[in-house]
């Protein structure tokens, strides 16, 4: 442990306005030689411009951290704590090349900062180890004296009462603040906004913070000295001893951010500060900013503590070796992890320095290098390097790293050039707020660099390169945040605190820009105001609540043009993957929820709109319920007929049942989907479906006025609406054949009446041409492929067309030499110059396979309401394995088409191709079909040179070739 010192020490401990700090300064200046710590280099460079307006400039030092002016000759020494020499420094750090120099007088100023965990173990070192020859002074508040008692038991304390009175004040608007007040904010952002609301209100206000260089803060403070200005802005700095004529403190917040986490001040921390309110026999006040109440106000038993000055007492203090031996690195850790064996005394936490000495020690290369004391203490020196940038860790110790690797070879200082070109990239004076916050930090790296001793060859030349780019950069940080923070849009927020009853001239452009007097604040999106982007903190809240109070009857006056607006000022939104909604003039005021059932969905209003008032927002939920009704009615009035008509008792039970489920799924269903259901209509119970307007095809059961595009996008908003479920794309408006590879792409067309064929997709509708262009070609004995003009319309390839024959329920059929020859045969009966190179024939043969997406054999008897007719050949055919080129196709037979009432040849042919079909009497059960073998088609000889009857054998009673479907039972070759 280290020896205390026997040398006479006073402790002067009191209040804020006590004349501690004066004192002080002039015991050192009434010595032959001196030297005062203090917590700020700002407090060191006020009281050194003090010591230097008397003793001259030749005769005082000036040793901070990132600035050293040290004379020869000079006998009185103002430094920050960290930078005080102290005599007998066995490792050199502290020290500055100044270790050996003894002063007659040694003062600490602040010592109760011994209790903050990041530097109190300096204080607490200074407090144990620096000692003047002739006088010690240390200086702090009272709640300091326990612990001086404790362990400096030869000192002498003295406590100073307050030389004015503090008082608590209440809270006061900004636009009352009395004259000579500083306010207190904790945050660069909120100090310009604070001083430029000073500035419309009273004519201006200084500026004090850390950022600053000393020359810019000492031109502000002076400024408000001379009273240029009445007012004074500041960080909690100014708690740290800055002497300055103000009568009021008043605290912006009393919350902070202490590089960990933002925390409510301590009492402790409210005095410090509220204490520079008064000077000298002046009484002071302090007091809060804004309302009454909140975060920000002070409670009663501060303000009595506060008042009293009355503060809990001081019991530890942190400590770690000031001097440690520097024989080993180990032992140099060791040293510096070691806990204090005195009480009052507890470690303080591991400093960045130790950490990243610890980190250099797992270096084979620093282990190997360093081995001489000599060495230790350089690497200690390096490692004491502050971490002014604030990025992290591992960031500081690589820069340490680098240093120390210069420092370790060859004479031992860092390359001229190498530290010339650092500074040289940080001279721009470009950028914004943080950026040249960020040159400035590393700006006080290099320029703490360019004061040490013998890092540099140079260091003079190289300390007043850093010194004039920090000045450049401190004059462009004030100027880009005066620009930022502290032009004419600020003013709303002085003219909003405190001053609800006046209107302000609130002015919205046609783009929605909020302007007051010609300065724009934010932009009105619909109802919404949004703040200026470059608006920040406490700033975006102040603009908010005054735009929310301003705006109030101009945002009043819109509600009601939206309630007036004509329908084509609304749209629906349904962007895929965000929640459907509907926007006015393009912005968005309503969110669609589930509601009662599909058509009926909830509609929310924005919270913007909501908040206009319960009456102006019921009236803006009517407007919108009726834009949904009028666009419902037009888009979707299949869906609201049939869901109208399943309600009515005259309605079948089994078509309400059918509605039901249509009118659930939007119109559009799968008919597989309702097999049972269509098994139990009967034929006047389709023509119902069929008059709503409705199609029961071969794959879908659909409404074609649900495919334009603007039922499909309502279709595809309400279903995600009602499953909860993000909006999908929608496919393009008019599109009929489409290539998607995505899913979720396939998924919205899917929903929006498109059926699946691999990665193509078709329309409904389109598919149900497709299949009835089959039945018809079937029924006129035409060729029907991939080449035929419609299926070339729509785009498709032969392997596309074939996908969706065999979905539809259709078979390819083979060409053969015996069934080409009876088709050219027949083709000379009727006259039609067909050939068998040209057309495909078929063998008869069962098979009993059902083709992808074909229909289940439960829907063979149902009657297809829409198939076209005459009905097409009903026998099995042969399946070829391959598709060839050219091939034909042959229905499957699972459906049969819609009967019509018929005359003549005609009736003669429908019953005639009745008899072809399957069913329950038969193998179709249709009307007219032989009932001879049990129902069965007549055997048929599977001799392909065997003799057929001629079609006027088989029918003496009807011409040869007399009709498309006796030519086609002759091209299938079946006996009747």
């Amino acid at each position: 442990m280290v020896q205390f010192s026997r040398a006479s020490v006073t402790a002067v401990l009191g209040p804020t306005n006590t004349g501690k700090t004066h004192l002080a300064v002039e015991r050192l200046m009434a010595h032959s030689s001196g030297m005062m710590g203090f917590p700020l280099r700002l407090l060191a460079r006020e009281i050194y411009d003090r010591v230097v307006a008397v003793k001259g400039p030749a005769e005082v030092a000036l040793i901070t951290g990132e600035e050293k002016i040290a004379p020869p000759g000079a006998r009185w020494f103002l430094c920050t704590a960290e930078s005080m020499p102290i005599s007998g420094t066995r490792s050199g750090r502290p020290a500055d090349g100044l270790a050996d120099r003894d002063f007659a007088f040694v003062a600490l100023d602040e010592a109760q900062l011994a209790t903050d965990p990041e530097r109190g173990h300096i204080f607490t070192d200074r407090m144990l180890r620096a000692r003047g020859r002739e006088e010690t002074m240390i200086l702090g508040s009272a709640p300091l004296a326990p612990m001086v008692r404790a362990l400096l038991p030869e000192a002498e304390i003295i406590s100073r009462p307050r030389f004015s009175t503090l008082s608590y004040a209440g809270a006061k608007k900004l636009s009352r603040l009395p004259p000579r007040s500083a306010v207190v904010a904790f945050s660069a952002e909120e100090v310009y906004a604070v001083a430029e609301m000073l500035r419309r209100f009273r004519g201006g206000a200084a500026v004090v913070m850390g950022a600053l260089s000393p020359s810019t803060r000492n031109a502000q403070v002076q400024m408000f000295m001379n009273g240029g200005v009445d007012y004074l802005v500041a960080t909690d700095a100014i708690g740290m001893g800055l002497n300055l004529d103000v009568t009021h403190v008043a605290f912006a917040s009393l919350r902070k951010f202490d590089g960990r986490r933002s925390r409510r001040l301590t009492v402790s921390e409210m005095a410090q500060i509220a204490g520079r309110a008064g000077r000298h026999h002046r009484d002071g006040t302090f007091g809060s900013l804004g309302a009454e109440d909140g975060d920000s106000i002070f409670r009663p038993d501060e303000i009595e503590a506060i008042e009293n000055h009355t503060f809990p007492k001081i019991e530890q203090l942190y400590w770690r070796d000031g001097d440690p031996p520097a024989d080993s690195i180990d032992a140099l850790i060791d040293a510096l992890e070691a806990k204090p064996d005195r009480p009052g005394l507890m470690a303080a936490p591991q400093a960045i320095d130790l950490a990243v000495l610890k980190a250099m020690a797992d270096d084979p290369l620093v282990r190997d290098r360093v081995r001489s004391s000599v060495q230790v203490r350089r690497l200690w020196d390096v490692c004491g390097l502050p971490d002014f940038q604030k990025l992290g860790a591992d960031h500081h110790a690589r820069m340490v790293s680098r240093l120390w690797r210069f420092r370790s070879e060859g004479d031992g200082h860092i390359p001229r050039d190498w530290f010339a070109q650092a500074v040289a990239r940080l001279d721009n004076v470009q950028g914004d707020v943080d950026t040249l916050a960020g040159r400035i930090a590393a700006a006080r790296t290099w320029s703490y660099i360019a004061h040490r001793p013998d890092w540099l060859a140079s260091p003079a030349e190289m300390a007043e390169r850093t010194r004039i780019l920090e000045e450049k950069l401190s004059d462009a940080l004030h100027a880009a945040l005066t620009q930022r923070f502290v032009d004419r849009r600020t003013s709303v927020l002085l003219r909003d605190i405190g001053r609800k009853n006046e209107h302000l001239p609130v002015e919205i452009g046609a783009d929605g820009a909020v302007q007051v007097d010609g300065e724009t604040l934010g932009q009105l999106d619909g109802f919404r105001f949004r703040v200026d982007p470059l608006a920040r903190g406490g700033d975006r809240k102040l603009l908010l609540a005054a735009a929310e109070r301003r705006l109030g009857k101009m945002l009043t006056v819109k509600a009601e043009e939206l309630i007036a607006a004509p329908d084509g000022e609304f749209a629906l939104l349904a962007e895929p993957g965000a929640e459907p909604g509907v926007a006015w003039r393009d912005e968005k005021i309503a969110t669609f929820y589930p509601g009662a059932g599909l058509l009926t969905p909830e509609i929310r209003l924005d919270k913007a709109v909501a908040g206009l008032g319960q009456d102006v927002a019921n009236r803006v939920l009517s407007r919108l319920q009726e834009w949904m009704k009028t666009q419902h009615e037009r888009h979707l009035a299949p869906l609201i007929q049939i869901a109208q008509q399943a309600t009515l008792a005259e309605t079948p039970g089994v078509v309400r049942a059918l509605f039901i489920q249509l009118a659930e799924a939007g119109g559009i269903v799968a008919r597989t989907d309702l097999d049972d259901a269509l098994n139990l209509l009967d034929k006047d119970q389709r023509q119902v479906v069929r008059k709503a307007g409705f199609t029961i095809g071969v794959l879908d059961i659909f409404n074609p006025a649900l495919l334009k595009p603007g039922a499909a996008l309502w279709r595809l908003v309400l279903i995600a609406v009602a499953r909860g479920k993000p909006m999908l794309p929608v496919p393009p408006a008019g599109s009929v054949v489409l290539n998607l590879t995505d899913r979720l792409d396939q998924m919205g067309a899917a929903r929006a009446g498109y059926r699946s064929f691999g990665d193509t997709q078709v329309r409904i509708d389109m598919v149900e041409r497709i299949a009835r262009g089959g039945h018809e070609s079937i029924a006129r004995n035409e060729r029907y492929d991939a080449a035929s003009p419609f299926i070339v319309s729509l785009g498709l390839s032969e392997r596309q067309f074939n996908h969706i024959m065999r979905n539809a329920g259709f078979r390819p059929v083979a060409a053969r030499p015996q069934a080409a020859a009876t088709e050219e045969r027949v083709a000379a009966e009727v006259g039609d110059p067909v050939t068998a190179s040209e057309d495909a024939a078929v063998t008869p043969q069962a098979d009993d396979g059902v083709a992808a997406g074909s229909v289940p054999e439960a829907d063979m008897a149902a009657e297809a309401v829409d198939a076209p007719e005459p009905a097409p050949a009903n026998g099995d055919v042969v399946v070829a394995d391959g598709v060839a080129q050219g091939a034909n196709w042959a229905f499957r037979g699972r459906y049969k088409p819609r009967e019509r009432q018929v005359t003549g040849d005609r009736q003669d042919r429908h019953q005639n191709a009745g008899r072809k079909g399957k069913g329950p009497q038969g193998r179709s059960g249709r009307p007219g079909q032989d009932q001879s073998n049990n129902g069965n088609r007549p055997p048929v000889s599977r001799n392909r040179d065997q003799g057929r009857p001629s079609h006027s054998e088989r029918q003496p009673d009807r011409p040869a070739g007399g009709g498309a479907f006796a030519g086609l039972a002759a091209l299938l070759g079946r006996d009747e």
